[in-house]
């Protein structure tokens, strides 16, 4: 897989899941990518697939992990830990304005720079 572009958010320490988040930023896409943009509106929400690119390496030891709102440890699959097999997030942000090839969004969950790796409508 390749980026299709990068996350710019400024944000240190953004939250955890993008469904608390209130954070704002911008999707900057390759230019070559700009035809596939061209019906993205503000107002909607879309759903950002992306790479967790500072995450470590998985092995087994993170089959079960212990996330940080739980007592007990749980399998990987059911957590949003970005420790995973195949190192791919998810997150749903609103569109705030499409200027070219940069979306601006609010509820992003993800560091700056953040490999974007598609993006997909989202219906609610």
């Amino acid at each position: 897989m390749r980026p299709i572009g990068v996350v710019r958010s400024g944000e240190a320490n953004p939250p955890r899941h993008w469904s608390i988040s209130d954070v704002e930023g911008e999707l900057e896409i390759y230019p070559r990518y700009r035809e596939a943009l061209s019906d993205i509106r503000p107002g909607e929400r879309i759903v950002v697939l992306f790479a967790f690119h500072r995450s470590p390496r998985f092995s087994r030891r993170h089959l079960r992990q212990l996330p940080p709102t739980r007592s007990e440890p749980r399998g990987v699959f059911s957590t949003c830990s970005p420790v995973r097999p195949n190192p791919i997030g998810l997150s749903v942000v609103e569109v705030l304005s499409v200027e070219g090839t940069t979306l601006r969004v609010r509820g992003l969950d993800m560091l700056d720079g953040t490999p974007i790796l598609d993006i997909k409508p989202h219906k609610d």
